[in-house]
């Protein structure tokens, strides 16, 4: 066993919690001279290295475990390993998994994919009005929300046996990497296979994407895959663009649908809705500034204030 080397200057290897059999590279030479060890040290790291009692190179995963703090305080150097941007998803895993195991949280452990359904929906609308807010704290949130249900739904699915449509996170990472891969062959061909797909521009991948995904899907139909359950305005949009792409003439397209078809018709809607209503309460602060009462304004005075009326902000909302 080598004794510590009294020359070396103390250092701290801090591992990554959820990796701590990756060390960091700039550690590598230090360890190959004794180290002390934290007990959270997995042992394969151990293993590999000569562990003596106060060596002057201290290893851990745990950055408030005494002998770390201690050292850190002293002025030791440290060297920490840098996770990959995405690491704290496997954290929000872990962490979706305590709350639905045993000794976790009764509610989340009660929760189905039915009983989730409506705490989708409300989380992307919330979403909708943090991206109209513009302020980046909100959004990160919404985010979050949003993300917490696609864990939830995964990990509900997990508990069920893959012969009887059980599936996992990983499950649904890796076909939505599958799934990007396949229809972007211009970004991810090999070279090395033969001559790389080229698209002009944007409007042409658009075009491209929706090739390929025909392929995959093999439907009968060019409505066939439409989501029958949103609001009626993105479903009419939705139905009104896959026909009319598909070459049905414009003609054929009941009235009560030919004007919302093309684009984005929900969201147009939406924010026409949004100005509307700030328009609306522009109007009363107009009516507030002559010391008019909103609740007691006549026609005329509607018409009045709602010409002197100013938009500063017509699509923001206030996230809840």
């Amino acid at each position: 066993m080598s004794a510590p080397d009294p020359g070396q200057a103390p250092t701290v290897v801090l591992l990554d919690p959820l990796r701590p059999d990756d060390v960091p590279a700039a550690a590598l030479a230090l360890l190959r001279g004794p180290v002390s060890c934290t007990p959270d040290v997995p042992d394969a790291v151990r293993a590999a290295c000569t562990v003596v009692a106060d060596a002057p190179v201290l290893v851990s995963s745990d950055e408030t475990h005494p002998q770390v703090l201690q050292r850190r305080e002293a002025g030791a150097a440290v060297l920490r390993s840098h996770p990959p941007t995405g690491s704290q998803l496997l954290e929000a895993v872990a962490v979706m998994d305590r709350l639905r195991s045993p000794g976790g949280c009764p509610w989340d452990a009660e929760q189905t994919h039915d009983s989730l359904r409506r705490y989708l929906v409300e989380e992307c609308y919330e979403l909708l009005d943090a991206l109209d807010s513009g302020a980046p704290v909100h959004v990160v949130e919404e985010l979050g929300d949003v993300l917490l249900q696609v864990l939830f739904h995964a990990r509900v699915a997990a508990e069920q046996p893959a012969a009887d449509g059980g599936f996992d996170i990983d499950d649904v990472a890796r076909a939505l990497v599958v799934k990007l891969v396949h229809r972007h062959p211009h970004v991810f061909a090999d070279p090395a296979h033969g001559a790389v797909e080229r698209v002009a521009d944007s409007a042409a991948q658009q075009l491209r994407w929706e090739e390929l995904k025909a392929v995959e899907k093999r439907r009968d139909s060019a409505v066939e895959g439409v989501a029958t359950g949103q609001p009626a305005l993105a479903l009419a949009a939705k139905l009104v663009s896959r026909a009319t792409r598909a070459g049905l003439p414009a003609d054929l397209v009941p009235a009560e649908l030919a004007a919302v078809g093309g684009g984005d018709a929900e969201d147009t809607l939406r924010r026409a809705a949004l100005r509307f209503a700030a328009q609306v309460r522009a109007a009363e602060d107009a009516a507030r500034g002559d010391g008019v009462d909103p609740a007691a304004l006549s026609e005329p005075d509607w018409r009045r204030y709602w010409a002197q009326a100013r938009v500063t902000q017509p699509n923001s909302v206030e996230p809840q």
